[in-house]
């Protein structure tokens, strides 16, 4: 069977709780894509009502799931370029599962920025040099590397992330792993 691709934001509070259950759910091991989700398109303005209610429902689905009861950074939400750039990176070496966990954790169990502080803590957890990790930050093909999965993933049908793609069928949002492992299961049924 083919293998599916997860696509997420570590910006991203859903790609988190996608994030600490995909690899258990899913019937398939799936590849890791991180892409900027601002790239994918323009998205209305919110407001402080709906950030709140989006933490709110964010929160009760974590504690559903059993993971660490999150602390949100402060300057949430917040441009995840920089931390997109290293996610990519940490692909481009194999480390994307360990690094996105570690970074995601930092994020949303620590509370931190993803700054480019808290990326190369999120890089060290996972043995990747601080020095190497800051140059990979500086270099264009990295960067374009990022850009190239966020356009591949538009015309692949993701328009927001969490996201799993297998073929041509796409499921998103924070019901995408659940929906992805029960089709899955029957495709192998």
């Amino acid at each position: 069977m083919q293998q599916p691709v997860f696509y997420y934001d570590l910006g991203s509070p859903e790609s988190y709780l996608a994030a600490e259950r995909v690899m258990a759910t899913l019937p398939i091991v799936p590849e890791w894509t991180p892409i900027h989700a601002a790239g994918l398109g323009p998205r209305p303005p919110h407001t402080p009502g709906d950030l709140a209610a989006r933490r709110a429902a964010v929160e009760r689905r974590a504690a559903t799931q059993h993971v660490q009861p999150l602390r949100w950074p402060e300057t949430w939400p917040d441009d995840t370029r920089v931390a997109m750039i290293a996610a990519t990176y940490s692909k481009q070496i194999g480390r994307a599962v360990a690094f996105s966990l570690a970074a995601f954790r930092q994020a949303f169990a620590g509370g931190r920025r993803l700054d480019e502080d808290t990326v190369l803590i999120a890089g060290a957890a996972c043995e990747m040099h601080p020095r190497a990790v800051s140059q990979a930050l500086g270099r264009n093909t990295v960067a374009g590397a990022l850009d190239a999965a966020t356009a591949a993933a538009a015309p692949a049908g993701v328009r927001e992330v969490p996201a799993i793609v297998l073929g041509d069928r796409v499921w998103q949002g924070e019901d995408a792993v659940e929906q992805a492992a029960a089709a899955l299961a029957g495709a192998s049924a």
